[in-house]
Formats: C-alpha cells, sequence, structure tokens
C-alpha cells in the first residue's frame, strides 16, 4: 500500500502557512509505517514540539491504473473516507529553510490517520463535499472539496503520471485551514457531513 498526499490544495491554507501557490498538485509519500494501527492514541514524538493537525479527504483506490485520464478517473474508487496528515511543522520549517525534503516531518510513524471510508454513492457530487475536525469538541477545520485547487479526479490522473496506482493505494487530497499544534488529553474528532468517521486521542 501507497500513501500518496497531496499537499497546498486549498488556498485558504496556503495562505495560513505563507506558501506559494503551486502550478500544479504538490506530491509527498508516507510509509505504511506511518499509519497508526486502529484505536491506537497518536504519540507526539519527542523530536518535536509542534506537531500540527491537517484533516484531509481520503480515495481509496480500487483498481490498477496508470496514465489515468481524468475523465475516467472516478473509475478507479469507489470509497471515500476521513484521514489526518500529522506534521511536525517546527521540523518541516527548519527543513524548507535548507530546500531538504519534507520526509522527517511528514512520514514519521503514526503520522498518518486513516479513518472509516463511506461509499462515494452517498454523495450526489465528490466536488461538493464538506467535511471538518473538532478538537475538543469544538470545530477547528472545516472545508469543502469545492475548494480544492485540484479535484479528486484531477490529482489521480496527474498522480498517475507518475506512480502505478494500485488497488488499496490511498490518496491524501490536502487540507483546509486551521491547522494547529496538538497537545496531549487532546481529543480529535473527525466528520463528513455529519457523519463521524475517526476519534483520536493524543498523548
Amino acid at each position: 500500500m501507497k500513501i500518496i498526499c497531496i499537499g497546498r490544495n486549498y488556498v485558504n491554507h496556503i495562505e495560513e502557512l505563507q506558501n506559494e501557490r503551486p502550478d500544479e498538485p504538490v506530491i509527498f509519500l508516507k510509509p505504511d509505517t506511518a499509519v497508526l494501527p486502529k484505536k491506537f492514541p497518536f504519540v507526539i514524538p519527542e523530536f518535536s514540539n509542534e506537531v500540527q493537525h491537517e484533516i484531509e479527504i481520503l480515495v481509496k483506490i480500487s483498481k490498477v491504473g496508470k496514465y489515468i485520464d481524468a475523465k475516467f478517473a472516478h473509475k478507479y474508487y469507489d470509497e471515500i473516507g476521513l484521514g489526518i496528515d500529522f506534521t511536525a511543522r517546527d521540523v518541516q520549517n527548519k527543513l524548507k529553510e535548507k530546500g531538504l525534503p519534507w520526509e522527517k516531518a511528514k512520514a514519521f510513524d503514526g503520522s498518518a490517520v486513516i479513518g472509516d471510508f463511506v461509499s462515494k454513492k452517498l454523495f450526489s457530487s465528490t466536488e461538493n463535499i464538506t467535511f471538518e475536525l473538532k478538537k475538543n469538541e469544538k470545530t477547528v477545520q472545516k472545508g469543502n472539496t469545492g475548494n480544492m485547487l485540484w479535484k479528486i479526479d484531477e490529482i489521480i490522473a496527474h498522480v498517475s503520471q507518475y506512480f502505478t496506482l494500485k488497488k488499496g493505494d490511498i490518496i491524501f487530497t490536502g487540507t483546509p485551514e486551521g491547522v494547529a499544534a496538538v497537545k496531549p488529553d487532546d481529543v480529535l474528532e473527525g466528520f463528513i457531513e455529519d457523519k463521524k468517521l475517526l476519534r483520536l486521542q493524543i498523548k
């Protein structure tokens, strides 16, 4: 299983981190060791003092594909999910200053939270899905896939130019504004529309 992540896909998030708006999707990968086991708490790693939550819509690939045309991309996934891309922001900023890759900040053990998936048939369009993250019962991030710079099918088409997509691969599609540091004893809950698809304790 590959975990393929898209960065800088919501304008307001780009602005809150004062990043440059990209001309094409920003892609990075997480290894399978980044997946936090179900029902495990997220333990803040010792090497970071600022691990931030990034709630994201996930897509689970349902069949092998390469050089997929955007108009056919909908045939390569049946389910939509929710996840959290944990980011060691202090580590990432140091790496970015030196022009170095982000993996240590983005791909560390437990940095990929994968919640439940639901059938995409539940939605009238994958380009109008509202999702949110609550921290200690307060909404801290809220987004809609209609605000993506690159929509799901466009992401699949772009990614498949570089990587063969296989059944079970998961794509993290980017996060809206509102990212912030987590602290011990925080409780994170993620929703698509009004359906809770993940719950997580921070240690």
